[in-house]
């Protein structure tokens, strides 16, 4: 068990940026950044909290997520009706399915500790500034 803490700490070894966010935005805005992680609710924070760097912060992030999986999800689903192809691409999607749900919960357990901290593989995507 102590591997699988192990590989999850060095996925989740990403840039910490919390210390240049305002504690009282934190504090103010941890709700409306655990919204931006769950689907299509992170439109909530870009238009409740648009003034709080740490909701947009993690409404990037949600939105990044929220575009792959979507993208993922058209690609699996044309590639999924090629006969034989598709029990692959089923697999593939299941596993992807799985990945975008950990980082969905990473993200909500650092808005939630008010951590400003980047998901593994797509938090270094910027759409919102």
């Amino acid at each position: 068990m102590s591997d699988l803490n192990q590989q999850f700490e060095e996925l989740n070894n990403t840039p910490d940026t919390t210390a240049e966010f305002d504690a009282q935005d934190i504090e103010t805005n941890k709700v409306y950044a655990i919204l931006a992680y769950l689907s299509w609710l992170v439109i909530i924070p870009l238009l409740v909290a648009k003034d709080s760097k740490f909701a947009r912060y993690h409404a990037n992030q949600g939105l990044v997520l929220a575009i792959a999986e979507i993208a993922f999800g058209i690609v699996l689903g044309v590639l999924g009706r090629i006969p034989f192809l598709g029990i692959i691409f089923g697999l593939v999607g299941g596993v992807f399915e799985l990945a975008c749900l950990i980082l969905t919960v990473i993200g909500i357990l650092n808005a939630a500790n008010g951590k400003a901290k980047e998901l593994p593989i797509v938090g270094k995507f910027r759409l919102l500034k």
